[in-house]
C-alpha cells in the first residue's frame, strides 16, 4: 500500500475511473495488504538483527481484506459511488487486457499480478510479531488515509529529462503540466518577482481570465479571488493569495494549493535554481489530483486553456524578471558613475586648493 506500488495504482485507477465495474471472482480473494512505510520499518529492523538470519518472515498489515473491499474503501474515502458486479466468466487474461486499457501500469506488470490474484496472500505465521514486537503495522484504512491526504504533488524533475522544456506527466494519480524556461536574471530577482505576483499586481498574463475564474468560484460558493490592496512580501507558508494558499515558500520553491471549488486537489508550483552563468532555471508545474471521472473531465476540458495561460505566464515572468535585472544593472552603473564623478570633483577641488 502506497504511492508507486503497482497493486495500489491498479486499485486507484479502477476506483477513480470506473463508476461501474464488471469484476471476476478474484475480487473476493483474501489478501493482507501492508503499507510501504511498514515494509521499510521491517527491512531496517532486520539489518542489525542477527537472530533472524535464515528465517522466512511473512509480513502483512493488521487486517485481512479482499480486492473488493479495498476498491470500495478507497472509493468511500474519495467520496465516490462505485458499483462492483461480479461475474464468473471473466478470466485473469481478459482482466489483464482491460487493465492495460484503464490503468497506466505496464502490461509486463499487470498480467503477472492478475494471474497471481487467484491465490490468497495472507500471512501463514506470526513470526513478524514475535521477532519484531515493536512494529505495529497499519491497517489498510490507515495506510490509505496516509496516501490520500497528500500535501505535496512532487516536483516531477524527471519530466524535464533530455533538456525538454515542456512535458506532461501522469504519476501516482496526479496529472501535471510541466514547463521550463531559462531566465536571463539572477535567482534572487526571479524569486522576488514570484513572491510579488497575485493580488494587485495580477498574474502578468491573462489576468482577466484569473479574475473570471475567481468570480465563478465565488458564484459556486467558493472563496473567490480574495484580492487585497496590501499584503506582506515575501510570502510565507499559510498566506492567502487570491484563491490559493501558500503551502511552501522556500529558497528554491514556491508551492500554492488551490482553495477554489474543484473536483479534486490542485497545486501550482514554481521551482527556481541558479545557473553557473548568473541566469536562472525556472520551472512552472500545474498539478491536479482528479476525484473520479468528473475530475478528469474537468482537467481535460480546461487543458487547452491551461496550455495558453501557463505558457504565457511563464514567458511574462521571464520577460519581467529580465527587464527588472537590466534596470537594476543600469541604475547601479549610474550610481557608480555618479560616485566616480563626485570623487573626481573632490580631487580637483583638493588640487586647486593646494
Amino acid at each position: 500500500m502506497g504511492a508507486g506500488s503497482a497493486s495500489f495504482e491498479i486499485i486507484r485507477s479502477l476506483a477513480e475511473k470506473l463508476p461501474v465495474m464488471i469484476c471476476p471472482r478474484w475480487v473476493t480473494t483474501s489478501v493482507q495488504p501492508i503499507a510501504v512505510s511498514d515494509v521499510l520499518q521491517y527491512l531496517i529492523a532486520a539489518l542489525p538483527a542477527e537472530h533472524v538470519n535464515g528465517e522466512v518472515i511473512e509480513i502483512g498489515g493488521s487486517k485481512i481484506e479482499t480486492y473488493r473491499s479495498m476498491i470500495l474503501e478507497y472509493a468511500r474515502m474519495r467520496q465516490l459511488r462505485r458499483w462492483l458486479i461480479r461475474v464468473p466468466v471473466l478470466t485473469p487474461r481478459l482482466s489483464s487486457y482491460w487493465l492495460d486499457f484503464v490503468t497506466s501500469v505496464p502490461p509486463s506488470i499487470t498480467r503477472p499480478l492478475i494471474e497471481g490474484l487467484k491465490t490468497e496472500v495472507v500471512c501463514a505465521n506470526d513470526k513478524a510479531q514475535i521477532l519484531f514486537p515493536h512494529i505495529r503495522p497499519l491497517s489498510y484504512l490507515q495506510a490509505l488515509q496516509t496516501d490520500i491526504d497528500r500535501q505535496d504533488p512532487g516536483d516531477f524533475a524527471e519530466a524535464f529529462a533530455a533538456g525538454r522544456n515542456v512535458a506532461f506527466r501522469c504519476k501516482d494519480g496526479i496529472l501535471s503540466d510541466c514547463r521550463r524556461v531559462v531566465v536571463a536574471a539572477p535567482v534572487d530577482a526571479v524569486r522576488d518577482l514570484l513572491h510579488s505576483m497575485g493580488g494587485g499586481m495580477g498574474w502578468l498574463y491573462a489576468d482577466r481570465l484569473w479574475r473570471l475564474r475567481g468570480w465563478l468560484d465565488k458564484l459556486l460558493g467558493g472563496v473567490g479571488m480574495r484580492r487585497r490592496r496590501i499584503r506582506l512580501i515575501p510570502l510565507q507558508a499559510s498566506d492567502e493569495l487570491d484563491f490559493w494558499r501558500v503551502q511552501e515558500a522556500s529558497e528554491n520553491r514556491l508551492l500554492l494549493r488551490a482553495e477554489m471549488k474543484v473536483p479534486g486537489e490542485a497545486w501550482l508550483q514554481f521551482r527556481f535554481a541558479p545557473l553557473a552563468d548568473g541566469r536562472t532555471d525556472l520551472r512552472n508545474i500545474a498539478s491536479f489530483e482528479p476525484r473520479g471521472l468528473l475530475g478528469r473531465l474537468y482537467w481535460w476540458s480546461l487543458y487547452p486553456l491551461h496550455l495558453l495561460i501557463f505558457r504565457g505566464m511563464l514567458r511574462a515572468i521571464a520577460k519581467r524578471a529580465e527587464t527588472r535585472a537590466r534596470d537594476t544593472g543600469k541604475e547601479s552603473q549610474r550610481v557608480l558613475l555618479a560616485n566616480r564623478g563626485s570623487h573626481s570633483t573632490d580631487i580637483r577641488e583638493t588640487l586647486s586648493a593646494r
